[in-house]
């Protein structure tokens, strides 16, 4: 359920087009003003506004911001501007590219965590958008860029059209169940190819039965045992996959405790779930974020973030709880 507010009359993206370049004029940037619009309009009502402003003032209007805004604001705002999709695709693209140290350092968890809490139809148009975009297919820089297991779950997960209904085969959960406790925690060892067949073929739903069937046979959960018998960012990613199956809006709530935790925040973990997660289900995350940490989302980003940053981030999470 989204905390996006937009106005109930909304203006013509003409009109937002029109204030959007009033701001950019004279000495320094209205920024409130750039907030007051596009953190109100919908994905669609952005497009148009988009639209309207390249053909109105021959210009890129994400141009224009990249070079008005600054910052973690800049960052927020641009990520915001995308289409779903090509917000994604651009998020595993930077995910997955090196920075350039020697030897160069990849940072892969915003790649896994888009990856693994996708739905099969979302990542199949994904795929497409990330060709388009960079000229490339996803598989490719996966393989280039990850290594081992994590790998392979990726790749896994990617390409297996998995089914995304609500109905589920209690026997085979059952099955599976004991066919993860027998490749994992029974053994000496982990078989991880069981766990990517597993984690990679089998529907959200199923998963979450399986998970249920788990907790009641071993006495405790499937994320746990994944967490004994799997590490790093194999780890991540089949964790990634069992919480969102059970529950996203507690995982998203726990990457964004995670991101604000302990001394510095992580902004790119904050803006990255704040903006991909606003029009989805931010209404649950916020729910389950006040139930686990007994604080609201909104106290917690405020209390993190200052300036035009947090007021952009706010106004996504729409009213305190």
């Amino acid at each position: 359920m989204s905390t996006l507010s937009v106005p109930p009359v909304p203006l013509s993206p003409r009109d937002d087009a029109m204030q959007l370049h009033r701001a950019f004029k004279g000495l320094g940037c209205d920024t409130s003003a750039v907030i007051n619009i596009l953190a109100h309009r919908d994905a669609t009502q952005r497009a148009y506004i988009e639209q309207e402003y390249r053909t109105m003032y021959s210009e890129e209007l994400s141009k224009r911001l990249a070079s008005e805004l600054h910052g973690n604001l800049e960052a927020a705002v641009l990520l915001w501007m995308h289409d779903p999709a090509v917000r994604d695709a651009t998020i595993i693209r930077q995910s997955l590219t090196p920075i350039s140290y020697n030897p160069p350092i990849r940072d892969l968890e915003g790649a896994t965590e888009v990856i693994c809490s996708r739905t099969p139809s979302q990542l199949q148009y994904l795929k497409q958008v990330y060709h388009s975009m960079f000229g490339v297919h996803l598989e490719h820089d996966i393989e280039v860029n990850t290594s081992g297991d994590h790998k392979k779950i990726l790749l896994a997960y990617i390409s297996i059209s998995r089914y995304e209904g609500l109905e589920v085969n209690r026997e085979m959960a059952e099955k599976d169940a004991k066919f993860l406790y027998k490749k994992g925690e029974k053994k000496l060892g982990t078989d991880e190819k069981a766990f990517v067949h597993i984690f990679s073929e089998r529907s959200w739903a199923h998963l979450a039965a399986v998970s249920s069937y788990y907790h009641d046979m071993y006495g405790h959960s499937l994320k746990k045992a994944v967490k004994n018998e799997t590490s790093g960012d194999f780890a991540h990613a089949l964790l990634t996959i069992i919480e969102c199956a059970v529950n996203p809006g507690k995982y998203f709530a726990k990457v964004l405790y995670k991101a604000m935790k302990g001394m510095g925040t992580s902004d790119a973990r904050l803006i990255r779930v704040i903006v991909t997660r606003t029009e989805i289900d931010m209404q649950y995350i916020k729910v389950e974020y006040s139930k686990k940490y007994n604080k609201t989302l909104n106290d917690a980003v405020h209390s993190e973030t200052s300036g035009h940053y947090r007021a952009f981030l706010l106004s996504l999470l729409g009213p305190n709880l």
